[in-house]
């Protein structure tokens, strides 16, 4: 505390705000982050089984789908947010706050995690997911243990990138009163003139998008270690054969 009175004055006079908003951009992160993770993987497996020529061919699907992530993908986020001012109200009762701000940011992640999902389901080897096919796999078989399994690396790449972009998000909100650290920046630091916050606000961001990026750079390392290691023993056993 003495360190931060000597080099963020100002930000020792709000110290409690600062760690309420840290606390808000924390809650708005997992909330939002959970939902979209799950509504995103599962546009995504969507997107990639009902295209043409996919394992279960849905014309009607896809291009509603497809449409729909279009759609909401192309609305810039701050406008997103205003445009979903009425649906957020309707559906948990206010459009600020932190309560008021997990809506729009699901619907504001949701469209790149599919598109980042579809393209990373899209990579796998289509010989693996036509012998599976082959050996009488159902289409839960083929998207659970070939495409989800074999994709398992390139997943925890994507899912590193919308989680770095939601966080970017949750600053965003806070332009409109979603709180968090974003609104703190402002209200604290811009608005009063307090550089120092501003400061703070950033280096506190930045530490966070570097250790979620160092985390899924570790886990996809390892994922692929072990894919390779997999892929390797099952070619020295089909070689003894």
């Amino acid at each position: 505390m003495e360190l931060i009175e000597q080099f963020a004055p100002n930000l020792y006079n709000y110290f409690d705000k600062f760690v309420s908003s840290c606390q808000a951009t924390v809650e708005m992160f997992l909330k939002a982050g959970v939902i979209a993770f799950a509504v995103g993987l599962l546009l995504g497996i969507l997107l990639v089984v009902t295209k043409k020529g996919g394992i279960a061919p849905n014309a009607l699907v896809y291009q509603l789908t497809n449409i729909i992530v279009n759609i909401f993908r192309s609305i810039p986020f701050l406008i997103l947010l205003i445009f979903l001012i009425p649906l957020t109200r309707a559906v948990v009762g206010t459009a600020i706050g932190v309560k008021g701000a997990i809506l729009p940011l699901v619907f504001g992640a949701v469209p790149f995690y599919t598109r980042q999902v579809e393209v990373a389901l899209s990579g796998v080897d289509a010989g693996k997911v036509e012998a599976a096919r082959s050996m009488g796999s159902s289409v839960l078989g083929l998207i659970f243990r070939v495409y989800l399994h074999e994709a398992v690396p390139e997943l925890i790449r994507v899912t590193t990138v919308t989680a770095i972009s939601l966080i970017g998000l949750t600053t965003m909100a806070g332009a409109v009163g979603a709180g968090g650290i974003g609104s703190f920046a402002i209200n604290y630091g811009q608005n009063q003139n307090h550089p120092d916050i501003v400061n703070v606000c950033v280096v506190v961001l930045l530490l966070v998008v570097f250790a979620l990026q160092s985390l899924g750079n570790l886990l996809a390392r390892r994922t692929t270690n072990r894919s390779l290691f997999a892929h390797r023993h099952d070619k020295g056993e089909k070689e003894t054969l």
